[in-house]
């Protein structure tokens, strides 16, 4: 299987160089040139493996030049019971009779991204001895909390790599920044960047795309590459836990062999939901996938009205990682609904960049609708969904997942849709225990550390260990910089 570039259908790479590569030299993203389809039989098949044997069988589909046994030994080490702390890896927990949630936050840094950066670094690395690089790699990141610490842990004192991450500096929890900031590693650096997530990632994508740069690096015997979902590498492991959830639901007897679902996901930078619009694609019974957004509802109004416009405030809320204004990934789906138009997909990221803004076609938009709903919530609402859910379920969520629910209530209510849902929830509520105490009515003033021990006091419902594992600990990184900066902080890493 041949990968191409959302926007240069000629440009081609194998599995091994898209991962490697992470972002196509003309700026756009790499997708399979033909989409696999499940096999028959392939649901009820995958219903009797666990979670990492689902994860290789899904894999291989994408993953033409890595072998079965190299899949299932990166897995084994990716998913393992050190790093996991359920043997589910990625539980699906109901609710009521038709509502679940898909747990995605039991690995070591309880945030949804562990379903994906626990594994990249062993496709990155085994990429690099398929494509004879000798090279060593640097990976950039822009995060809005999750992916960098992530990313971090992933990737820290991996061989032949570095890793730079840059976070906005007012726009992640106290949780996750302690998590990245104290982060251990003789190859990791982590930089406060003096703006929003979209200045971070929109640099991060100038210094990918700057030849000049490039060449220079190359020069010292380095590569870049992304750990973002901007990297195949990164949004594949993704696809697998929809695909896992709806095989667990079968097997709960929660629903019926071919019965729809409904998958609510919050979503910022567009990668999560993203990879469920891919399951369906490969013939999961999907019936909507329903975007849920915060006050930085630029997706909502995108997916309801067929224009993106990022020229709009930019809100800092209790759902920060969904605090972003420029999607990334809803490239890729562009170049799918337009039916593999390079052309068509760059000219729209063309206009994002210079004018801020564009339409998609009719075409597009209604094909749109037939797959996505949309809604967001505030904070207000954020809060008052993990208060009624906590009072009438005794289930503690984050607020990220507090949004998708929310969401999720709002689109039944408008719609009278009442088929069997899951929430996708992405991280755990003790990486932002100031808003969940809030949300229950208790006070949020202290320490991080302070605050998780308050929390667990009011919900009797205990923190994860690697979270409580922050106590003491001090940063080792606390500068910030200016986005004009970044290149020459990436320069002097590179030194």
């Amino acid at each position: 299987m041949r990968y191409i570039s959302t926007r240069d259908n000629n440009r081609t790479a194998s599995s091994a160089e898209a991962i490697a590569q992470g972002l196509s030299e003309d700026g756009g993203l790499f997708v399979p040139e033909t989409f696999p389809r499940l096999p028959e039989g392939a649901v009820h098949e995958l219903c009797a493996m666990n979670y990492r044997q689902r994860a290789v069988y899904v894999m291989k589909l994408f993953l033409e030049d890595y072998s079965v046994a190299e899949l299932t030994d990166f897995v084994t080490r990716a998913y393992s019971p050190k790093g996991f702390d359920t043997p589910g890896i990625a539980p699906v927990r109901k609710l009521d009779e038709n509502t679940h949630f898909l747990e995605l936050w039991h690995g070591p840094t309880c945030a949804f991204k562990d379903m994906a950066l626990q594994i990249l670094p062993h496709l990155l690395t085994a990429a690099l001895r398929k494509n004879g690089e000798d090279r060593s790699v640097c990976i950039l990141v822009a995060t809005s909390g999750d992916t960098g610490k992530a990313a971090l842990e992933g990737f820290a004192d991996v061989d032949r790599t570095k890793i730079c991450v840059f976070y906005p500096r007012d726009g992640v929890s106290d949780i996750q920044k302690l998590q990245m900031t104290s982060q251990a590693g003789s190859n990791v650096l982590v930089c406060a960047v003096n703006g929003n997530f979209d200045d971070a990632q929109t640099t991060v994508k100038e210094i990918f795309s700057d030849p000049d740069m490039r060449w220079e690096l190359a020069g010292r015997g380095w590569m870049l590459s992304s750990a973002n979902s901007i990297n195949w590498g990164r949004l594949l492991p993704q696809i697998v836990y929809y695909i896992s959830a709806y095989c667990d639901l079968l097997n709960a007897q929660e629903i019926r062999p071919g019965q729809e679902v409904n998958f609510c996901v919050p979503t910022g930078n567009f990668g999560d939901i993203l990879a469920g619009f891919y399951a369906r694609k490969m013939g999961l019974p999907v019936k909507k996938l329903i975007c849920a957004s915060n006050s930085n509802n630029v997706l909502t109004d995108f997916i309801r009205t067929g224009t993106y416009d990022r020229l709009r405030p930019f809100y800092t809320t209790v759902s920060p990682s969904m605090d972003i204004l420029v999607s990334s990934n809803l490239e890729r789906l562009l170049y799918d609904l337009s039916g593999g138009n390079d052309a068509e997909t760059a000219e729209y990221m063309a206009r994002l960049a210079g004018e801020g803004r564009y339409t998609v076609s009719e075409a597009i938009k209604a094909a749109m609708d037939g797959l996505f709903a949309a809604d967001f919530c505030d904070d207000t609402e954020t809060r008052d969904v993990i208060a009624k859910t906590f009072r009438e379920h005794g289930y503690l969520m984050d607020t990220h997942t507090a949004v998708a629910c929310g969401v999720l209530e709002k689109y039944r209510r408008e719609t009278g849709d009442g088929a069997c849902a899951v929430v996708v929830s992405t991280a755990s509520p003790y990486k932002f225990c100031p808003a969940v105490l809030e949300a229950l009515g208790d006070a949020a003033e202290g320490s991080a550390p302070a605050l998780m021990e308050r929390l667990e006091a009011v919900s009797g419902v205990p923190a994860p260990a690697p979270l409580k594992a922050l106590s003491g600990k001090t940063p080792r990184f606390t500068d910030s910089f200016d986005k004009a900066q970044l290149p020459d902080v990436v320069r002097r890493f590179l030194k």
